[in-house]
């Protein structure tokens, strides 16, 4: 805020649900940290042709995109990756998704009975996936942060400042 970057906010699902367009200062910021408390979280699925095609038509410039959001299967996955990479045609983005504690546990832990070896494998193919998925977005030139939901604060921040160090945006 205090360099003069402008900060909006745009939250989605199956439809646009939010939208803030960028502002500067600290009334700006106060806005959206306001307006962020509207957002719930929801079941419904998330539809990034929609959204990001919208999101796409209201910036006029070039700009920093913060896409938070997770994907469970490869069909999600790829329908993401699809319109993303139309997103970072234009813009400098990060992707930041959770990862999840247990998913990884299940994958390293050593199986005890063969419903743990099949638990493993299946999550360890899931984690594969998602690998796959966060090496082609960032072939793309997309930031990718994957992190556990305690440090996504700092890793976001310290992304951030890494950008503005090399003067990516």
């Amino acid at each position: 805020v205090k360099a003069g970057d402008q900060v909006g906010l745009f939250g989605f699902d199956s439809r646009v649900r939010l939208y803030l367009p960028p502002s500067g200062g600290n009334a700006g910021f106060s806005r959206v940290q306001r307006r962020s408390a509207d957002l719930d979280y929801s079941h419904e699925e998330t539809n990034f042709t929609l959204a990001l095609t919208d999101l796409m038509g209201r910036l006029n410039r070039r700009g920093l995109i913060v896409l938070m959001t997770d994907f469970v299967d490869t069909i999600a996955a790829e329908l993401m990756l699809e319109n993303v990479t139309r997103l970072a045609q234009k813009h400098l983005v990060i992707l930041v998704t959770l990862q999840d504690p247990h998913l990884q546990k299940t994958a390293a832990q050593r199986p005890a009975r063969l419903l743990d070896v099949t638990q493993a494998v299946v999550a360890d193919n899931f984690l594969r996936e998602r690998a796959v998925v966060f090496e082609k977005l960032t072939r793309l030139g997309v930031h990718c942060l994957d992190v556990v939901p305690e440090r996504i604060g700092m890793d976001l921040l310290n992304r951030y400042v890494l950008i503005k160090q090399r003067e990516l945006i």
